[in-house]
């Protein structure tokens, strides 16, 4: 059965073309130099969280990487994701998930997401983003983390969003991720407005909690 969130994320895919939707990057810079910088192994599993249509993955074979996993909610998204791979889909996995209800049967060295934590509005849902963080990780996992910053939109796509500097943050993530580096950037939308988001990377601390 089709969730209403999957539904609503499959109608928003299905509809545009990728370079059509507001969060749409030519290409990931911003999250390529957090990951570059953390010297992560290109043997390592990286993790991209609502990956979506970014090219992130992409990117990431073409640097040697071939241990990907790509999560979203959006059925409709992934095969599009998959058909764009072509021979290079035997080294993703594609998982159609969605992150609030997401049991990990894995760990990975890096978790990546860019715009899915700031859609979550409950507390309780940030609490089971935060459950599958610490089921997917270990201590010394790396997690970049892009959402909305304290001027960002409070609405996107259509629903609700929630707006973080970097203490709101690392505050939702807990005493489990030390905050290693945050900054500010501008994303110019395909309309061309100027959205403002927060950029954080974290590592889990080495007496965190285990799941």
């Amino acid at each position: 059965m089709v969730s209403d969130k999957q539904h609503h994320w499959d109608v928003v895919y299905g509809r545009r073309a990728a370079n059509e939707l507001s969060w749409f990057e030519g290409c990931p810079t911003r999250s390529l130099d957090m990951i570059t910088a953390t010297s992560l192994d290109s043997r390592a599993a990286v993790i991209d969280i609502g990956g979506g249509a970014s090219t992130l993955v992409d990117e990431l074979l073409t640097r040697g990487f071939a241990d990907l996993t790509v999560l979203d909610v959006s059925e409709e998204v992934l095969a599009k994701v998959g058909a764009r791979l072509g021979d290079r889909r035997r080294f993703v996995t594609l998982l159609q998930e969605d992150i609030t209800t997401f049991q990990p049967a894995r760990k990975y060295a890096l978790w990546h997401d860019r715009a899915v934590f700031h859609f979550l509005t409950s507390g309780a849902d940030r609490e089971r983003y935060r459950n599958a963080l610490l089921g997917a990780t270990q201590p010394g996992s790396h997690v970049i983390i892009a959402t909305f910053g304290p001027e960002g939109p409070t609405r996107c796509s259509g629903l609700d969003t929630r707006r973080y500097d970097a203490a709101t943050l690392a505050a939702e993530l807990g005493s489990d991720f030390d905050l290693r580096s945050s900054s500010i950037d501008f994303h110019p939308t395909p309309a061309g407005v100027q959205q403002q988001f927060l950029y954080t990377h974290f590592v889990r601390c080495p007496k965190s909690s285990a799941l």
